[in-house]
């Protein structure tokens, strides 16, 4: 699982026994899947560095849960930040465990290093069963399965 470099910034990220692993096995996962080339870095920060990040570079001035910035050198596929606050939130009103929710946005943000979106629905269409085939196979539920029948 060479060529990912996880950073923790936020001590609360280290509060969960094995998360690390488990998020590494979720970026490495999904980068075969996709087929991803290069390496990469996943910083654990706290929501003051994603909402500092999301102004930055986004424009918007609010925590998020998590970003990608791809790179364009080849030897190198960019950074994932991943907020400790908005995931935790996020996964106690989705009724999740921290872990997955916290893999699955590993997975995602790997999957937008590789080229994938989700802002129309034909790109959605295309990234989510991905995700859902990723997940799947390190033994997480279908995050969109509740999301999806709420429609």
């Amino acid at each position: 699982m060479s060529g990912i470099t996880l950073v923790v910034e936020d001590p609360n990220w280290r509060s969960h026994r094995g998360l690390q692993a488990k998020l590494t096995r979720a970026a490495d996962a999904a980068r075969r899947s996709a087929r991803l080339k290069g390496e990469f870095s996943i910083l654990l920060a706290g929501d003051r560095r994603l909402r500092d990040l999301n102004r930055e570079f986004r424009g918007k001035d609010k925590p998020t849960n998590v970003l990608s910035f791809s790179s364009a050198a080849p030897a190198y596929a960019g950074d994932i930040a991943i907020a400790y606050g908005v995931t935790k939130k996020e996964a106690k009103a989705a009724g999740k465990a921290f872990a997955d929710h916290a893999s699955h946005l590993v997975v995602h943000g790997v999957l937008h290093l590789a080229g994938y979106d989700h802002e129309r629905p034909r790109d959605a269409k295309l990234m989510e069963p991905l995700e859902v085939k990723i997940l799947k196979a390190l033994g997480i539920a279908d995050p969109y399965a509740a999301t999806d029948k709420a429609k």
